[in-house]
């Protein structure tokens, strides 16, 4: 009698740690945008610019990663990444101008798209069962909200007692032990689907003379828009926009006292409130059409943002946007990338998300910088902001006339 294939794997746990771990350190970079520009005088756009380095390296580097994963094994593509992502650390920790952090910031991304959803949800996807499939990618992307609830919260932490040079180091130290779980990730052998003879360049060309690949591409802009610019900027536009937090009241009795404190406990309740959203988005994912469900996301995220901004900036407010954007923040992931799988088959799945994740990461790029740049040049967030809120309704439109029909293999 045939055992139930099972939903919890080793390869789905150490996934789940290594992305955790990965997130974890990203996901705090914004954390260090006032300690780092007041220590030397820089403006907020210096080390924006960083940051948005990051995530274009980030997304340059996911389709040639999942490419790598696909030709040498999972394992060894995340051993090199990590290796470069704790270089990259360890080298940003000595740099004393914002050219230094920028150029050490291209060795961040990379090791962040050696170790991130490109590779990793490839190698879930692929271990899975069909039944199992659509879920274990949506746990995977949940272990990166994870990393970012527990990220920022450590960082404030670490900056209370040591230099951020040193967490940096810490930092390093932290993505390089994630490796010693290695051993138990054991690519899982090639399931035998109608494209597993087809070479890279025939499935590639496929994808790209297809529209729907196309609105996929353009569609995840602005989830990395939208995610990149809170991630980077959120806790600082809180520390300078929002009211003052009550002596004596909810928060302060929690031992939130200050907007900085609530600004990286905001980015870690996002993290918190995603675990469900992102669970609930798998579940769905198996269940319903994946672009209706994408379309109703960024139409939720558009509505959310634009209140947001359109109603005064409160403690309150914060922590109610905070918990409502969280629960769409990654649900777009196991939904996009299963879009992929659905469409294009499960051989190449990780070259191909790598492609459509480039499109992600160069609204993160945008949204970084952009975010930086129009705050020394008007002082505040909001126009920015309302950029956001249209390329997020353009996201919600765009997905509607994708065409949800297997052209390589079933998924």
């Amino acid at each position: 009698m045939d055992r139930k294939p099972s939903l919890v794997t080793p390869v789905l746990i150490v996934s789940c740690i290594i992305i955790t771990m990965s997130f974890a350190i990203r996901a705090s970079f914004g954390v260090f945008q006032i300690p780092i520009a007041a220590e030397f005088g820089w403006l907020r756009s210096e080390f924006s610019l960083a940051i948005a380095i990051q995530n274009i390296a980030w997304g340059i580097g996911q389709p040639i990663f999942g490419a790598m994963a696909e030709k040498i094994g999972e394992r060894k593509a995340i051993i090199l990444g990590a290796i470069i992502y704790a270089a990259g650390l360890v080298l940003s920790s000595t740099a004393v101008t914002p050219e230094g952090h920028q150029m050490y910031n291209w060795l961040v991304g990379f090791g962040v798209a050696g170790t991130g959803f490109g590779v990793i949800l490839a190698v879930v996807g692929r271990a899975a069962s069909d039944e199992h499939r659509s879920m274990a990618m949506a746990i995977a992307t949940a272990a990166g909200s994870m990393g970012q609830m527990i990220g920022p919260p450590f960082a404030v932490w670490m900056l209370s007692m040591v230099s951020w040079q040193t967490t940096f180091v810490i930092f390093a130290g932290v993505i390089i032990a994630t490796l010693a779980t290695l051993p138990f990730m054991r690519s899982p052998q090639l399931a035998n689907y109608d494209d597993a003879d087809a070479s890279m360049g025939q499935v590639l060309k496929i994808a790209f003379k297809d529209p729907s690949f196309t609105m996929i591409f353009l569609g995840f802009f602005s989830c990395g828009y939208q995610l990149a610019f809170i991630t980077a900027h959120f806790p600082a536009l809180i520390t300078e926009m929002c009211g003052p937090i009550q002596a004596g009241g909810m928060l302060d009795n929690m031992g939130i006292s200050s907007t900085s404190a609530l600004g990286a406990i905001a980015i870690s309740l996002i993290g918190a409130a995603n675990i469900g959203g992102t669970l609930l988005a798998g579940w769905a994912g198996k269940r319903y059409s994946k672009k209706y469900l994408l379309a109703g996301i960024y139409t939720a995220r558009t509505f959310l943002a634009a209140m947001f901004i359109l109603f005064p900036i409160t403690p309150t407010t914060v922590i109610l946007f905070s918990v409502l954007m969280g629960s769409l923040w990654l649900a777009t992931v196991p939904l996009t990338s299963g879009l992929v799988a659905q469409i294009y088959g499960l051989r190449y799945m990780g070259t191909l998300y790598g492609f459509v994740f480039f499109s992600h990461q160069l609204g993160s790029f945008l949204g970084v910088w952009l975010g930086g740049r129009m705050y020394d040049v008007y002082g505040d967030y909001t126009l920015v902001w309302w950029i956001g809120v249209g390329v997020g309704a353009f996201s919600a439109i765009v997905h509607l006339p994708i065409r949800e029909r297997s052209l390589v293999a079933p998924a």
